[in-house]
């Protein structure tokens, strides 16, 4: 029994032969247009062309552990059974040549994408989405490990280590808001190690609005994320570290009180002025000894008791650990990797890990859509489970004739 004889081809893939399976999440049509508006757009034709180079680093967070041409293999798989059928071989390019053309991609078309596609998706129905009409997201940030390259650790810097001693990894600072109901994360910013979380916090709160109600740690507190965050018209409930007084100015029925938070002296200078706050205070059973008490303080905009209580709210504020959750999508059911990033130089680890956050898009896209259609929570769906089942579905969708698609949809 012989072989069929194949011959060598160089397809031409278009964007949307590609991603068919999550196409609501991310359409062809919206990488055609993050390549226009950052200027991607290539003279000639390559066997990587921008819109193939986009999918793979999106990829690269589905089949985290494969290597960039068993991902890149996965990625155009059912494509490929296509051309087996009439006797054509793809031939999968080298790993030199994967790595120039996500040179040649840079990272701005990936931000792009990025910020086009994601935003807050709950609506009034979505359990645990809102509270009395005010959509509730979290703020928090987070540090991965990137390559030990010469180049990863002057751009992204080490975590400080014994004296005659050097941190393993590099490492790199991201700092993000989620959709508590969703676990979406609908803006992100990411910055060298040495960076403090609450420098990139507070350019974060572009993407918070009137009608959300943003929830910090305590490590994020300050007048600063107080004033700005009223000034772009969100409510806030955030913790307050232990050494942090307020003066009781008004007791209230609930047993919160009001008060004041101060600017510094410098900032007073440049006409700021105090900010009304009303604290709450609740001790909580510490989770590791039952006979010992954890103090709570927060501080609040929502100044109405009666639509407001204080008990509402210090239940509501634990609501924050979802993104706690939401970052261990992302660094262990995602990635799953030792090292996260695998990216030797910092424009390209910028660019992964925006794929990155493309890809935890897309799953928390399709669990949102699957669970509205079966009217349950979208945090009650496996996140691990259903990225199984896009890993599958990506080359069987590639597969399918258009007609067949009606048959797959959602609805």
């Amino acid at each position: 029994m012989h072989l069929k004889d194949f011959s060598l081809l160089s397809p031409i893939i278009q964007s949307q032969d590609l991603l068919k399976a999550i196409e609501t999440a991310i359409p062809a049509t919206a990488i055609e247009q993050a390549i226009a508006k950052s200027k991607a757009n290539e003279e000639r034709n390559r066997s990587l062309p921008a819109h193939l180079v986009i999918c793979l680093v999106v990829a690269m967070s589905l089949w985290s552990r494969d290597s960039m041409r068993d991902v890149l293999k996965n990625l155009v798989d059912g494509l490929s059974i296509a051309w087996v059928k009439v006797g054509k071989y793809w031939r999968v390019p080298c790993k030199s040549a994967i790595t120039q053309a996500r040179q040649r991609l840079g990272a701005r078309v990936m931000s792009q994408l990025f910020h086009q596609l994601v935003k807050p998706i709950a609506t009034a129905q979505t359990l645990g989405a809102f509270l009395n009409g005010l959509r509730i997201v979290v703020i928090d940030g987070s540090c991965f490990d990137v390559p030990d390259s010469e180049e990863n650790a002057r751009v992204f810097g080490r975590p400080s280590s014994r004296p005659g001693t050097q941190a393993a990894f590099p490492k790199v600072r991201l700092v993000i808001l989620v959709e508590a109901g969703t676990h979406i994360i609908f803006d992100a910013l990411m910055c060298p190690y040495r960076m403090g979380e609450r420098v990139r916090a507070l350019k974060l709160l572009r993407s918070v609005q009137s009608g959300m109600l943003l929830m910090w740690d305590r490590g994020l507190h300050s007048y600063h994320m107080v004033e700005k965050t009223v000034s772009k018209g969100c409510d806030y409930l955030g913790r307050i570290p232990a050494n942090v007084k307020f003066v009781v100015e008004k007791p209230l029925e609930d047993g919160s009180y009001l008060s004041w938070i101060n600017p510094s002296g410098k900032l007073r200078s440049k006409g700021c002025r105090p900010i009304i706050v009303r604290v709450i205070e609740y001790t909580i059973e510490h989770p590791q000894n039952p006979t010992e008490q954890l103090t709570y303080r927060l501080i609040t905009s929502l100044l109405d008791i009666e639509k407001f209580p204080a008990e509402l709210l210090a239940k509501e504020y634990h609501q924050r650990w979802e993104v706690e959750n939401t970052l261990d999508e992302l660094k262990i059911h995602l990635l799953g990797r030792k090292t996260h990033v695998r990216s030797q130089k910092p424009r390209e680890v910028v660019q992964e890990i925006y794929g990155w956050l493309l890809g935890h898009w897309s799953v928390r896209m399709l669990m949102f859509q699957a669970a509205t259609t079966a009217g349950v929570p979208p945090l009650d769906l496996s996140f691990t489970g259903t990225l199984r089942v896009i890993r599958r579905a990506i080359p069987k969708f590639q597969d399918l004739q258009p007609e067949e698609f009606p048959f797959f949809s959602i609805g």
